[in-house]
């Protein structure tokens, strides 16, 4: 599909963001099975790592006087050296130099900088990775906030700033998380082979797990399922067909945590991410990191991807056995030309989906605070599109019907056209003094508004400027809330002002 590429030009490129954004800590997952561990100390905290090593499977080695030992480590040693996964092994002395040797991790709980020096030190000389207990300067590595549904182990790292946050985290997890999704992932771990064996890499044995974990986030795996999901997999095998599929994905305005659960989930299930221009490196960040991406950008008055070279790129792609996702800023089916698309995917006989997005006005309401229907002043709202595709005013608008005080209109892409959106509109008898606002980059870290009336929508786009998706509102309902409106970032805005 290489052929493909140079749809994309330098005209028409952006700055892509880094496959994987920078990372404090590398997230390792360290088997520990039968290996030789040491704590040097019997306190509290010590006594918590002895505890989280061992049940890695790991043989602990505690280091501590008798004398030394705290209540909870000491009725631990008490109950004998067994362990559910791995063993304790007490040692009546302070840990030495001697002790860390072919050790294949070591932990210290040390009372002042001087102690955690020694160690450090002396677990380097002996070539082990070691951890100083909430002594970061004396640490090759940090242990997380855990959610243990075992196999499936979530790890949580805010590399030492803030471990309460991380406990925050950890909680919230905790609730997203079923403890059957233990069962679940025993049950994976016991089909892998087979799945291995009888699906062939790509789009089969992705679906079969695709299907997998639709069932394990419902309900507990009940008698039989491993049969029937044995049956899945035999189904997969058997059907030999080629074709992949394409879901439009709306990826919203730009926020990321706009996204919908769906979307996310076709993101990370796919192989080939065909984006818009306007999609942030937020959304793109959630995507599966193997799945290839293509900027496919259109905007106004740039040089652009044509229409029917990303159709043909979609079904290309599809035809080759790929999932893939056509990423479109908003809702794909507001103003994305996802009527075409649609309709093209199923001429050529390829499956298509579409997971709905928010909309950058929903997005813009929300962030105003502005209801676009609010009872007492509208009893309709419209999105219209503000240029035609060569660039001006569409001509076969009825302006008439756009100029009702009794409505909201919302104008997407009217940059460009704002004088002459506000000139048509009073012509057909909208009052100058109808509010308006503009956005730009709705719900992005850079977004700025402007708030006036129609009267003076000329100079508000002036201020605005013409190189940044706007929306512009247009209503007796967005006069509702004068400022202070909600607080957003950059800051809220005042009646005829740039906010931002």
């Amino acid at each position: 599909m290489d052929a493909l590429l140079p749809l994309r030009n330098e005209k028409q490129s952006r700055a892509e963001p880094a496959r994987m954004a920078a990372l404090a800590k590398l997230p390792v997952f360290w088997s520990l099975e039968g290996k030789r561990v040491v704590v040097a100390g019997g306190g509290d905290a010590a006594t918590w790592k002895a505890e989280l090593l061992a049940a890695c499977g790991a043989e602990v080695h505690v280091y501590a006087p008798v004398e030394e030992l705290g209540d909870v480590c000491a009725a631990l040693l008490e109950k004998g050296a067994a362990h559910p996964s791995g063993r304790f092994i007490h040692h009546n002395e302070a840990w030495r130099p001697d002790t860390l040797s072919g050790a294949a991790l070591a932990v210290a709980d040390c009372d002042s900088d001087e102690e955690a020096q020694v160690f450090f030190t002396a677990a380097q000389q002996a070539g082990v990775p070691v951890n100083v207990i909430d002594k970061p300067a004396f640490c090759q590595f940090q242990f997380g906030s855990i959610v243990n549904r075992s196999p499936v182990v979530v790890s949580i790292s805010t590399d030492g700033a803030a471990p309460i946050l991380a406990q925050a985290i950890r909680r919230r997890i905790e609730t997203l998380l079923p403890p059957v999704l233990k069962d679940w992932a025993a049950l994976a771990q016991a089909l892998r082979d087979k799945v291995n064996t009888r699906l062939k890499p790509g789009a089969p044995r992705r679906a079969f797990w695709e299907r997998f974990v639709d069932l394990a986030f419902q309900a507990t795996p009940e008698e039989g399922v491993d049969t029937r999901l044995v049956a899945e997999m035999e189904r997969l095998s058997a059907n030999h067909a080629a074709t992949g599929r394409v879901t439009l994905v709306g990826a919203g305005p730009g926020d990321s945590e706009y996204l919908t659960l769906k979307a996310v989930r076709a993101l990370q299930a796919a192989d080939v991410i065909l984006f818009d221009d306007l999609v942030s490196n937020e959304v793109l960040e959630l995507a599966r990191r193997e799945a290839k991406r293509m900027l496919v950008g259109k905007r106004g008055g740039r040089e652009s991807c044509r229409q029917e070279d990303i159709n043909d790129m979609m079904v290309a792609l599809a035809r080759a056995g790929k999932r893939v996702v056509r990423l479109k800023a908003g809702d794909p089916m507001i103003f994305g030309r996802a009527g075409e698309e649609i309709a093209r995917l199923e001429d050529e006989g390829i499956p298509v989906d579409v997971v709905p997005g928010i909309t950058a006005a929903s997005a813009m309401a929300a962030r105003l605070g502005v209801s676009l229907t609010h009872r007492d002043h509208a009893q309709a709202v419209r999105f219209v599109t503000g240029h035609s595709r060569h660039g001006g005013l569409p001509a076969d608008m009825d302006w008439r019907a756009l100029a009702d005080p009794k409505t909201t209109t919302v104008f997407y892409m009217g940059g460009r056209t704002a004088p002459a959106i506000a000139a048509r509109l009073r012509e057909e008898g909208l009052g100058g003094e109808t509010p308006v606002v503009i956005s730009a980059n709705v719900s992005r870290d850079n977004e700025r508004r402007w708030q006036g009336t129609l009267r003076d929508l000329a100079a508000g786009i002036a201020v605005i400027g013409y190189d940044d998706p706007v929306l512009i509102g247009i209503g007796a309902a967005f006069g509702v809330r004068r400022a202070p409106m909600v607080t957003v970032q950059p800051a809220p805005f005042a009646a005829g002002s740039l906010a931002g």
